[in-house]
């Protein structure tokens, strides 16, 4: 247990690999200020990759729950819970160590009456999400953003928020708010994790979503993750979204790109922080959304924890100290 929510909930992370001695003498950005990120972490080659797999803060977004319970599943049987093997899997799992926070917001998900909205209507997924007004009106999204904590005129609180109305999403990172903020930051800073994955849901097609404020070079880091995720998903049947272009960072006023949770994991540890969009299949009379049933779900979700760990290990940045 990392954490325990204001609902009074425990927060889990699981680890499997042994955790490498990595001979941290500064936190990142000092030793990024110092010219070199292996004063924080030295990854030479023969050390093990890193991967956290960051469930989901909004605790309606339930897909993402059961695509790590069966990731860990795997990693313990081999099989998921449908009895399918994922032999390939194993063995990159085998390769790197993986920590997984299965749920990192239990008080949201305990909220939300719905262990699927696959064949659900959209405005029932909005009202138990973003929840609702003294009035029954929903306050939706972005609306749902709009006032943080979300305190006040509440009808139904939200899955989107913990106990004390935060969106972990969205917190203060430089103050947080949220113990279960906290916890997540302090991991991934004695972690020290290649790559992090921050799972969510929405309406459209599967889609990896452009990170804001970091660096160039990681942005094209997650660009290609994302090209090479649209081709594996077009090989096994499995619909995508697009692949996203990479732009500057708000040219003009006002401002539209925030400093979220992915942004505060690169910046904590120069780790190659994104958000995956997985479809939640619901459905609306006034909007043409994707059909995905609860295999496809599985098999997007599995399908990336799979291509991630091919890129990552194909692709790893090595930080060594000077002279080696």
């Amino acid at each position: 247990m990392i954490a325990r929510s204001p609902g009074g909930l425990p927060i889990y992370a699981v680890s499997y690999g042994k955790k490498e001695d990595f001979h941290s003498q500064a936190n990142y950005n000092s030793a990024v200020a110092a010219g070199n990120p292996a004063y924080y972490a030295q990854k030479a080659r023969g050390t093990k990759p890193v991967v956290l797999f960051l469930g989901p803060v909004h605790g309606q977004e339930v897909e993402n729950i059961v695509g790590l319970v069966n990731l860990m599943h795997v990693a313990e049987t081999g099989k998921d819970f449908r009895g399918q093997e994922w032999p390939t899997l194993v063995k990159k799992m085998e390769a790197v160590r993986i920590i997984v926070i299965p749920l990192a917001n239990p008080d949201g998900r305990k909220r939300c009456p719905y262990d699927s909205f696959v064949g659900v209507p959209l405005d029932t997924m909005t009202k138990y999400g973003q929840g609702t007004r003294r009035d029954g009106s929903m306050y939706g999204w972005p609306g749902g953003k709009a006032v943080h904590p979300m305190k006040g005129d509440i009808g139904i609180l939200g899955a989107y928020f913990n106990d004390n109305g935060v969106n972990i999403m969205q917190d203060e990172y430089f103050a947080p708010m949220a113990e279960e903020t906290k916890a997540i930051l302090a991991l991934t800073r004695s972690e020290a994790p290649d790559m992090v994955v921050s799972l969510h849901s929405h309406g459209s097609n599967p889609v990896i979503v452009e990170p804001s404020f970091v660096p160039g070079f990681m942005k094209e880091r997650v660009q290609s993750l994302s090209k090479r995720l649209e081709a594996r998903f077009k090989k096994v049947g499995l619909p995508f979204g697009r692949v996203f272009t990479a732009a500057p960072e708000d040219p003009k006023f006002p401002p539209t790109k925030t400093f979220n949770l992915v942004s505060a994991l690169h910046h904590i540890s120069g780790t190659m922080a994104f958000t995956f969009e997985c479809t939640h299949g619901a459905v609306s009379d006034q909007l043409t959304l994707p059909k995905v049933d609860h295999d496809q779900i599985l098999n997007i979700q599995l399908t990336l924890f799979d291509e991630m760990l091919s890129d990552l290990l194909e692709n790893r940045f090595y930080w060594q100290p000077p002279g080696k």
